[in-house]
Protein backbone atom coordinates (compact mmCIF):
# COMPACT_ATOMS: atom_id res chain seq x y z
CA UNK A 1 0.00 0.00 0.00
CA UNK A 2 1.09 3.75 -0.96
CA UNK A 3 2.04 5.53 1.94
CA UNK A 4 0.29 9.31 1.97
CA UNK A 5 2.23 12.02 1.54
CA UNK A 6 3.43 13.44 4.98
CA UNK A 7 2.45 17.00 6.14
CA UNK A 8 5.53 18.32 5.97
CA UNK A 9 5.17 20.07 8.67
CA UNK A 10 7.97 21.92 9.73
CA UNK A 11 9.51 23.67 13.47
CA UNK A 12 12.84 25.14 14.48
CA UNK A 13 15.04 24.76 17.68
CA UNK A 14 17.41 27.21 18.09
CA UNK A 15 19.68 28.24 21.44
CA UNK A 16 21.50 31.31 22.12
CA UNK A 17 24.18 31.99 24.84
CA UNK A 18 23.41 35.14 27.22
CA UNK A 19 26.56 37.69 27.02
CA UNK A 20 27.20 40.46 29.63
CA UNK A 21 26.61 44.06 27.09
CA UNK A 22 28.93 45.55 28.75
CA UNK A 23 32.13 42.77 29.22
CA UNK A 24 30.50 40.49 26.48
CA UNK A 25 31.69 38.25 28.00
CA UNK A 26 28.81 35.14 29.07
CA UNK A 27 27.22 35.39 31.96
CA UNK A 28 27.74 32.54 33.59
CA UNK A 29 25.10 32.89 36.26
CA UNK A 30 22.16 35.12 34.32
CA UNK A 31 19.50 36.63 36.99
CA UNK A 32 16.52 33.30 37.50
CA UNK A 33 13.96 36.41 36.41
CA UNK A 34 14.97 36.60 33.24
CA UNK A 35 14.24 33.31 32.17
CA UNK A 36 10.69 33.63 34.32
CA UNK A 37 10.09 36.09 32.46
CA UNK A 38 10.89 34.66 29.43
CA UNK A 39 8.71 31.68 30.29
CA UNK A 40 5.87 34.25 31.31
CA UNK A 41 5.72 36.01 27.90
CA UNK A 42 6.58 32.59 25.93
CA UNK A 43 5.26 29.78 27.84
CA UNK A 44 6.52 26.16 26.76
CA UNK A 45 8.21 27.72 23.47
CA UNK A 46 11.34 28.95 25.76
CA UNK A 47 13.42 26.40 28.23
CA UNK A 48 16.75 26.65 29.91
CA UNK A 49 19.64 24.70 28.13
CA UNK A 50 22.45 22.64 29.88
CA UNK A 51 24.55 25.53 30.91
CA UNK A 52 23.01 28.52 32.73
CA UNK A 53 24.66 30.94 30.08
CA UNK A 54 22.23 29.37 27.44
CA UNK A 55 18.72 29.53 26.20
CA UNK A 56 16.48 27.40 23.94
CA UNK A 57 13.84 28.45 21.96
CA UNK A 58 11.71 26.26 19.78
CA UNK A 59 9.10 27.54 17.60
CA UNK A 60 5.43 25.97 17.01
CA UNK A 61 4.46 23.69 14.51
CA UNK A 62 4.14 25.31 11.72
CA UNK A 63 2.56 24.90 7.94
CA UNK A 64 4.74 26.44 6.02
CA UNK A 65 8.48 28.37 6.28
CA UNK A 66 6.63 31.48 5.83
CA UNK A 67 4.83 30.82 9.55
CA UNK A 68 8.06 29.17 11.49
CA UNK A 69 9.87 32.37 9.86
CA UNK A 70 7.44 34.65 11.47
CA UNK A 71 7.36 32.51 14.80
CA UNK A 72 11.07 32.49 15.18
CA UNK A 73 11.70 36.14 14.65
CA UNK A 74 8.76 36.87 17.50
CA UNK A 75 10.71 34.36 19.95
CA UNK A 76 14.77 35.96 19.23
CA UNK A 77 12.43 39.69 19.30
CA UNK A 78 11.04 38.46 22.37
CA UNK A 79 13.95 37.03 24.27
CA UNK A 80 16.14 39.82 23.07
CA UNK A 81 13.83 42.75 24.79
CA UNK A 82 13.67 40.79 27.89
CA UNK A 83 17.73 40.23 28.04
CA UNK A 84 18.05 44.10 27.46
CA UNK A 85 16.15 44.55 30.86
CA UNK A 86 19.21 42.94 32.51
CA UNK A 87 21.69 44.05 30.62
CA UNK A 88 22.52 41.08 28.58
CA UNK A 89 22.05 40.00 24.79
CA UNK A 90 21.56 36.58 23.22
CA UNK A 91 24.14 35.60 20.15
CA UNK A 92 22.95 32.97 17.72
CA UNK A 93 26.35 32.02 17.36
CA UNK A 94 27.89 27.93 17.75
CA UNK A 95 30.74 29.38 20.18
CA UNK A 96 31.41 32.56 21.69
CA UNK A 97 34.75 33.73 20.60
CA UNK A 98 36.34 34.34 24.12
CA UNK A 99 34.33 32.83 26.76
CA UNK A 100 36.13 29.98 29.16
CA UNK A 101 34.24 26.80 29.79
CA UNK A 102 35.64 26.54 32.86
CA UNK A 103 34.09 29.85 33.74
CA UNK A 104 30.44 28.18 33.07
CA UNK A 105 28.12 26.36 35.46
CA UNK A 106 25.62 23.53 34.44
CA UNK A 107 21.51 24.19 35.32
CA UNK A 108 20.70 22.58 38.15
CA UNK A 109 17.91 20.09 36.59
CA UNK A 110 17.62 16.36 37.27
CA UNK A 111 18.15 15.80 33.21
CA UNK A 112 21.39 17.80 33.22
CA UNK A 113 23.00 16.51 36.89
CA UNK A 114 23.14 13.27 35.27
CA UNK A 115 24.35 14.25 31.95
CA UNK A 116 26.98 16.23 34.07
CA UNK A 117 27.70 13.23 36.58
CA UNK A 118 27.82 10.61 33.56
CA UNK A 119 29.80 12.42 30.74
CA UNK A 120 32.36 14.55 33.23
CA UNK A 121 34.87 16.61 31.59
CA UNK A 122 33.17 16.06 27.85
CA UNK A 123 29.80 17.42 28.56
CA UNK A 124 31.52 20.56 30.55
CA UNK A 125 32.80 21.38 27.49
CA UNK A 126 29.56 22.09 25.92
CA UNK A 127 29.63 25.77 26.03
CA UNK A 128 28.14 25.24 22.15
CA UNK A 129 24.74 25.97 20.12
CA UNK A 130 23.11 24.54 17.36
CA UNK A 131 20.20 24.69 15.54
CA UNK A 132 17.65 21.78 14.86
CA UNK A 133 14.74 21.56 12.24
CA UNK A 134 11.78 19.06 12.69
CA UNK A 135 9.90 17.97 9.72
CA UNK A 136 6.54 15.97 10.09
CA UNK A 137 6.69 12.61 8.43
CA UNK A 138 4.14 10.84 10.65
CA UNK A 139 4.55 7.12 8.92
CA UNK A 140 7.72 5.60 11.15
CA UNK A 141 8.75 3.00 8.28
CA UNK A 142 9.03 6.22 5.75
CA UNK A 143 10.92 7.82 8.78
CA UNK A 144 13.61 5.75 8.72
CA UNK A 145 13.86 4.85 5.26
CA UNK A 146 14.54 8.95 4.29
CA UNK A 147 16.87 9.11 7.75
CA UNK A 148 19.19 6.80 5.43
CA UNK A 149 19.17 8.65 2.49
CA UNK A 150 19.20 12.72 3.91
CA UNK A 151 22.29 11.72 5.65
CA UNK A 152 24.26 12.74 2.02
CA UNK A 153 22.96 15.90 2.17
CA UNK A 154 24.31 16.62 6.14
CA UNK A 155 27.37 18.18 4.93
CA UNK A 156 26.19 20.44 2.59
CA UNK A 157 23.69 21.81 5.10
CA UNK A 158 26.58 22.42 7.53
CA UNK A 159 28.37 24.19 5.36
CA UNK A 160 25.98 27.00 5.12
CA UNK A 161 25.63 27.58 9.04
CA UNK A 162 28.92 27.56 10.19
CA UNK A 163 29.40 29.86 12.82
CA UNK A 164 31.78 28.61 15.64
CA UNK A 165 35.58 29.66 14.17
CA UNK A 166 36.70 30.71 17.54
CA UNK A 167 36.97 29.01 20.89
CA UNK A 168 38.58 30.38 24.21
CA UNK A 169 40.14 33.22 22.54
CA UNK A 170 41.22 31.72 19.79
CA UNK A 171 40.62 30.92 15.88
CA UNK A 172 40.21 27.18 15.36
CA UNK A 173 41.44 27.11 11.64
CA UNK A 174 37.34 25.59 11.44
CA UNK A 175 34.31 27.22 10.09
CA UNK A 176 32.43 24.73 12.57
CA UNK A 177 34.32 23.93 15.69
CA UNK A 178 31.03 23.24 17.69
CA UNK A 179 31.00 20.15 16.04
CA UNK A 180 34.65 19.22 17.22
CA UNK A 181 33.36 19.80 21.17
CA UNK A 182 29.82 17.97 20.08
CA UNK A 183 31.76 14.92 18.81
CA UNK A 184 33.31 14.06 22.08
CA UNK A 185 29.78 12.70 23.22
CA UNK A 186 28.79 9.34 22.64
CA UNK A 187 26.13 8.55 19.88
CA UNK A 188 26.93 11.11 17.75
CA UNK A 189 27.74 11.85 14.63
CA UNK A 190 26.51 10.70 10.97
CA UNK A 191 23.30 8.28 11.80
CA UNK A 192 22.72 5.00 11.01
CA UNK A 193 21.31 2.94 8.65
CA UNK A 194 18.60 0.94 9.65
CA UNK A 195 16.82 -1.59 7.24
CA UNK A 196 13.14 -0.22 8.75
CA UNK A 197 11.48 1.16 12.05
CA UNK A 198 11.71 -2.00 13.89
CA UNK A 199 15.20 -2.51 13.62
CA UNK A 200 15.64 0.63 14.54
CA UNK A 201 13.30 0.65 17.70
CA UNK A 202 14.48 -2.75 18.76
CA UNK A 203 18.04 -0.78 19.07
CA UNK A 204 16.35 1.89 20.86
CA UNK A 205 15.10 -0.80 23.12
CA UNK A 206 18.24 -2.53 23.31
CA UNK A 207 20.32 0.80 24.55
CA UNK A 208 17.09 1.26 27.52
CA UNK A 209 17.27 -2.00 28.81
CA UNK A 210 21.17 -2.44 28.91
CA UNK A 211 21.07 1.10 31.33
CA UNK A 212 22.95 3.18 28.94
CA UNK A 213 19.88 5.73 28.18
CA UNK A 214 16.97 6.12 29.61
CA UNK A 215 15.39 7.28 26.01
CA UNK A 216 15.87 7.87 22.42
CA UNK A 217 16.32 11.91 23.27
CA UNK A 218 20.09 10.54 24.44
CA UNK A 219 20.71 9.46 20.64
CA UNK A 220 22.53 13.11 19.61
CA UNK A 221 23.15 11.86 16.03
CA UNK A 222 23.16 14.60 13.46
CA UNK A 223 20.13 13.36 12.29
CA UNK A 224 17.30 11.49 14.12
CA UNK A 225 14.19 10.19 14.53
CA UNK A 226 12.75 12.87 17.21
CA UNK A 227 11.69 11.38 20.74
CA UNK A 228 9.20 13.24 21.12
CA UNK A 229 7.22 13.91 17.45
CA UNK A 230 6.57 12.18 14.25
CA UNK A 231 9.52 14.06 12.84
CA UNK A 232 13.28 13.91 11.44
CA UNK A 233 14.74 15.95 13.21
CA UNK A 234 17.76 17.85 11.65
CA UNK A 235 21.05 18.65 13.99
CA UNK A 236 24.29 18.62 12.23
CA UNK A 237 23.90 22.61 11.68
CA UNK A 238 25.14 25.56 13.46
CA UNK A 239 23.33 28.12 14.86
CA UNK A 240 23.14 31.37 12.16
CA UNK A 241 22.96 34.63 13.58
CA UNK A 242 21.01 36.23 10.46
CA UNK A 243 17.46 34.73 11.11
CA UNK A 244 17.17 34.79 7.48
CA UNK A 245 19.93 31.79 7.20
CA UNK A 246 18.38 30.24 9.46
CA UNK A 247 15.07 30.04 7.63
CA UNK A 248 17.15 29.04 4.04
CA UNK A 249 18.57 26.07 5.75
CA UNK A 250 15.06 25.31 6.84
CA UNK A 251 13.51 25.53 3.83
CA UNK A 252 16.15 23.42 1.87
CA UNK A 253 16.07 20.62 4.01
CA UNK A 254 12.20 20.42 4.03
CA UNK A 255 12.47 20.34 0.30
CA UNK A 256 14.96 17.31 0.30
CA UNK A 257 13.59 15.12 2.70
CA UNK A 258 10.22 15.78 -0.10
CA UNK A 259 12.44 15.11 -2.89
CA UNK A 260 13.67 11.56 -1.19
CA UNK A 261 9.77 11.21 -0.56
CA UNK A 262 9.28 11.86 -4.01
CA UNK A 263 11.53 9.13 -5.58
CA UNK A 264 10.40 6.45 -3.09
CA UNK A 265 6.78 7.43 -4.90
CA UNK A 266 8.47 6.11 -7.90
CA UNK A 267 10.18 3.16 -6.51
CA UNK A 268 13.77 5.01 -7.10
CA UNK A 269 16.14 6.05 -4.15
CA UNK A 270 18.98 8.47 -3.68
CA UNK A 271 22.15 6.13 -3.83
CA UNK A 272 23.67 5.68 -0.71
CA UNK A 273 27.13 5.82 -0.66
CA UNK A 274 29.45 4.74 2.00
CA UNK A 275 29.77 6.38 5.45
CA UNK A 276 33.31 6.78 5.16
CA UNK A 277 32.95 9.09 2.34
CA UNK A 278 30.00 11.16 3.88
CA UNK A 279 31.98 11.83 6.78
CA UNK A 280 34.75 13.49 4.35
CA UNK A 281 32.41 15.52 3.45
CA UNK A 282 30.85 16.61 6.38
CA UNK A 283 35.01 17.07 7.27
CA UNK A 284 35.49 19.44 4.59
CA UNK A 285 32.03 21.40 5.61
CA UNK A 286 33.65 21.51 9.16
CA UNK A 287 36.83 22.85 7.97
CA UNK A 288 36.01 25.36 5.46
CA UNK A 289 32.16 25.75 5.28
CA UNK A 290 30.97 26.93 1.28
CA UNK A 291 34.97 27.85 0.71
CA UNK A 292 36.96 24.97 -0.65
CA UNK A 293 33.74 22.47 -1.88
CA UNK A 294 33.12 19.31 -1.36
CA UNK A 295 33.38 15.93 -3.43
CA UNK A 296 31.07 15.21 -5.90
CA UNK A 297 31.56 11.39 -5.61
CA UNK A 298 29.73 10.31 -9.23
CA UNK A 299 33.05 12.14 -10.57
CA UNK A 300 35.77 11.26 -8.11
CA UNK A 301 36.69 15.11 -7.65
CA UNK A 302 36.70 18.18 -5.30
CA UNK A 303 33.95 20.77 -6.77
CA UNK A 304 33.02 24.23 -5.85
CA UNK A 305 30.15 24.61 -3.40
CA UNK A 306 28.60 27.05 -5.72
CA UNK A 307 27.91 24.01 -8.46
CA UNK A 308 26.91 21.97 -5.81
CA UNK A 309 24.34 23.99 -4.42
CA UNK A 310 22.68 24.78 -7.76
CA UNK A 311 22.79 21.13 -8.49
CA UNK A 312 20.67 20.51 -5.48
CA UNK A 313 18.57 23.66 -6.50
CA UNK A 314 17.37 22.01 -9.73
CA UNK A 315 16.56 18.84 -7.62
CA UNK A 316 14.36 20.46 -5.37
CA UNK A 317 13.18 23.05 -7.66
CA UNK A 318 9.71 20.86 -7.75
CA UNK A 319 9.33 20.75 -4.21
CA UNK A 320 10.46 24.60 -3.50
CA UNK A 321 7.53 25.38 -5.54
CA UNK A 322 5.28 23.04 -4.13
CA UNK A 323 5.85 24.53 -1.07
CA UNK A 324 6.23 27.93 -2.21
CA UNK A 325 9.49 28.74 -0.68
CA UNK A 326 11.38 28.93 -3.78
CA UNK A 327 12.80 32.20 -2.49
CA UNK A 328 13.70 30.62 1.01
CA UNK A 329 15.77 28.11 -0.97
CA UNK A 330 17.46 30.15 -3.63
CA UNK A 331 18.72 32.46 -0.21
CA UNK A 332 21.54 29.98 -0.05
CA UNK A 333 23.19 31.89 -2.96
CA UNK A 334 23.09 35.23 -0.84
CA UNK A 335 25.26 33.24 1.62
CA UNK A 336 27.27 31.52 -0.52
CA UNK A 337 27.88 35.40 -1.79
CA UNK A 338 28.94 37.00 1.32
CA UNK A 339 29.82 33.98 3.42
CA UNK A 340 28.75 32.49 6.48
CA UNK A 341 28.52 33.99 9.86
CA UNK A 342 32.12 32.12 10.64
CA UNK A 343 33.58 34.14 7.30
CA UNK A 344 31.88 37.05 8.44
CA UNK A 345 33.86 36.83 12.16
CA UNK A 346 36.92 36.10 10.71
CA UNK A 347 37.02 39.23 8.77
CA UNK A 348 35.58 41.35 11.40
CA UNK A 349 38.49 40.11 13.65
CA UNK A 350 41.27 40.63 10.92
CA UNK A 351 39.72 44.38 10.60
CA UNK A 352 39.73 45.17 13.77
CA UNK A 353 43.24 44.09 14.40
CA UNK A 354 44.18 45.84 11.36
CA UNK A 355 42.47 48.92 12.63
CA UNK A 356 45.03 48.78 15.66
CA UNK A 357 43.04 46.52 17.96
CA UNK A 358 44.63 43.95 20.34
CA UNK A 359 43.46 40.36 19.76
CA UNK A 360 40.88 40.69 23.09
CA UNK A 361 39.67 44.23 21.44
CA UNK A 362 38.70 42.47 18.14
CA UNK A 363 37.01 39.36 19.37
CA UNK A 364 34.63 42.13 21.54
CA UNK A 365 34.21 43.52 17.69
CA UNK A 366 33.03 40.25 16.75
CA UNK A 367 30.73 39.80 20.09
CA UNK A 368 29.29 43.19 18.94
CA UNK A 369 28.48 42.13 15.30
CA UNK A 370 27.35 38.68 15.99
CA UNK A 371 24.92 40.78 18.62
CA UNK A 372 23.58 42.70 16.39
CA UNK A 373 23.10 40.35 13.53
CA UNK A 374 20.75 38.19 15.76
CA UNK A 375 18.87 41.38 16.54
CA UNK A 376 18.54 42.13 12.88
CA UNK A 377 14.92 40.80 12.29
CA UNK A 378 12.53 41.41 9.21
CA UNK A 379 9.64 43.94 10.41
CA UNK A 380 11.71 45.04 13.91
CA UNK A 381 14.12 47.28 14.53
CA UNK A 382 17.44 46.57 16.60
CA UNK A 383 17.85 47.96 20.00
CA UNK A 384 21.01 48.79 20.79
Amino acid sequence: MAIPEPRFSIGIEEEYLLVDKESRDLKSEPPAALLAKCEEALHSQVSPEFLRSQIEVGTKVCKSVQEARDDLVHLRSTIGGIADEFGLAPIASSTHPFAHWQSQHHTDKERYNLLAKDLQQVVRRLVICGMHVHVGIEDDELRVDLLSQATYFLPHLLALSTSSPFWQGAPTGLKSYRLSVFDELPRTGLPHSFSSYSEYARTIELLVSAGLIEDASKIWWDMRPSARFPTLEMRITDVCPLVEDSVAIAALYQCILRLLYRLRRKNQRWRQYPPLLIRENRWRAQRYGVEQGMVDFGKGAIVPFGELLEELFELVAEDADHFGTTAEVEHARTILKRGTSADRQLARFEQAKALGGDDHAALVAVVDEIVEETMTLPGTTTKS
